[in-house]
């Protein structure tokens, strides 16, 4: 015995990058708020193969259907940030590395979706 903290102090609160089961539980929530949005995409995706552009727009113009994108897009690109977060963490062994791969993807994912939900905006407001 070369400790003398109890198993439950060692982990209790500290995972691999030591933030405990917060990430987690975000990787599990949106991979869950994913699943209705994704079926949703694809029934979309699916009625519109064979259309052209106006009725795509037209599709998107819709408010219901503006919400529904914007938020299977922001969602998924968060998903994406942390499942890349979890890849920095296990793989990257340098410290500098791996806090600027976490800046960069966090960066890219907020660009990212901003751009998505300022053209579905634009969309919408035609």
């Amino acid at each position: 015995m070369s400790s003398l903290e109890t198993p439950l102090h060692k982990v209790q609160g500290l995972g691999a990058s030591h933030t405990g089961t917060g990430h987690f539980w975000r990787e599990r929530l949106t991979s869950a708020a994913l699943i209705p949005l994704s079926l949703w995409f694809a029934y979309a995706v699916l009625g519109l193969v064979g259309t052209n552009e106006v009725v795509i727009v037209s599709f998107l113009a819709h408010p219901w259907n503006a919400i529904l994108m914007g938020l299977f897009v922001v969602i998924s690109f968060y998903h994406l940030s942390l499942g890349l977060q979890q890849i920095y963490d296990d793989y990257v062994h340098t410290p500098g590395m791996k806090l600027f791969l976490r800046l960069l993807t966090t960066v890219v994912w907020i660009v990212a979706s901003l751009i998505a939900v300022f053209a579905l905006v634009r969309i919408a407001a035609l």
